[in-house]
């Protein structure tokens, strides 16, 4: 397969990228660095098999030659990207969604939209299904990313609709890794930044909302089965072991060895108190459920942040 990955030196999206050339497929992969880094697939420069363009996909997208399938992961997705970048993730969710689309259109491929656990903004329904609509507030800070996802999948639902294309929806939640920035704002790298140098982790309110993580290698493993299948609805991609921040904290402080402790501050505005998902979809129809242990992930993922902070 000739695979197109919009945000494909982003966190997820130069996953993706490995993941499909390790499987003898030839990648393109789109991004304008905006919160990408070139370091992502600067390990993929000398294969033949892969393509770089840098680009914005929320202008006019051109790809040569044959494409059998489209993955658009270009956003900020961090709360700090978001949040920096508000304008541009309204864009990138509408015009770079409807542009990759037109790609996927004309080639005649299939479509993959990476959305998010976010689109059910602070749920009052535990764990959260995919038939679950929500509580988002839509002009709230944080609502030019949920409602720019939410206005992604109904586009490319309306494109399955009305072109007959074959489009797939993931619905990412709570994902940690290698690659992810140190300074993205979100937990995962927040906490392990935090307690490699020796300072307290930051927990907004008390720490009693919830969090589940998922460790990037599975998912990517959900998406390619997702982009296989046969689903066309969304479908939730996570771990559904919930715990707590506090907790959460706790657990980097003592794997790390950090002896700086916790201090608490205000916690954001719409920052979800829940957020858990039903995986009951990904296992009965994709056969998928998370692999790693959160012990395992984090091994990794602290190992790769030691790394980058003595580079830096």
């Amino acid at each position: 397969m000739r695979i197109f990955i919009t945000g494909g030196a982003g966190f997820i999206g130069s996953h993706l990228c490995d993941y499909f050339l390790a499987r003898d497929h030839q990648v393109i992969a789109m991004d304008n660095f905006i919160t990408g880094s070139p370091d992502n697939i600067a390990h993929l420069a000398n294969d033949s098999r892969f393509e770089f363009i840098r680009h914005d996909v929320s202008n006019y997208i051109n790809v040569a030659g044959p494409v059998d399938a489209v993955l658009h992961f270009a956003s900020p997705a961090s709360p700090k990207s978001y949040l920096d970048f508000p304008i541009q993730t309204l864009k990138v969710g509408a015009l770079g969604t409807h542009n990759a689309l037109g790609v996927a259109r004309v080639k005649g491929a299939r479509f993959l939209l990476a959305s998010t656990s976010e689109v059910y903004g602070d749920p009052l329904v535990h764990p959260q299904r995919e038939d679950y609509w929500g509580n988002v507030n839509p002009v709230g800070p944080r609502g030019v990313y949920d409602e720019a996802k939410r206005f992604a999948e109904a586009l490319t639902l309306a494109y399955q609709r009305e072109h007959g294309m074959e489009t797939r929806i993931v619905r990412i939640f709570n994902t940690y890794g290698p690659r992810n920035a140190l300074d993205d704002g979100r937990v995962v790298p927040n906490f392990i930044g935090q307690a490699l140098r020796g300072e307290p982790l930051t927990v907004h309110g008390d720490g009693s909302q919830t969090r589940s993580f998922t460790y990037v290698s599975d998912l990517v493993e959900g998406i390619a089965r997702l982009l296989m299948s046969d689903e066309k609805l969304p479908v939730n991609i996570g771990n559904p072991k919930e715990m707590t921040i506090k907790t959460f904290a706790e657990r980097i402080n003592a794997i790390t060895g950090n002896k700086a402790g916790i201090i608490y501050t205000e916690r954001p505005v719409d920052d979800p108190t829940r957020r858990n998902p039903d995986i009951t979809k990904a296992r009965t129809i994709l056969g998928w459920e998370p692999k790693v242990s959160l012990d395992a992930g984090l091994e990794e993922t602290i190992a790769y942040f030691t790394e980058r902070m003595k580079k830096a």
